[in-house]
């Protein structure tokens, strides 16, 4: 997986964080790593909580 994220300046910490538990940190908002679904869901869940898509 890779995921690449771009926010507002008070949630990249947020995002920063949630990502790190599952992810390799490769540059400022790149992550790559292989997950199991189960990772999977548990990041989606945790940046659900913290990403307005809006």
């Amino acid at each position: 997986m890779i995921l690449v994220y771009d926010t507002a300046v008070e949630r990249n910490p947020k995002v920063l964080k949630s990502c790190r538990k599952y992810l390799h940190w490769t540059q400022r908002s790149v992550f790559q790593s292989e997950l199991t679904t189960a990772q999977y869901r548990a990041l989606m869940a945790a940046l659900k909580t913290t990403i307005d898509p809006d």
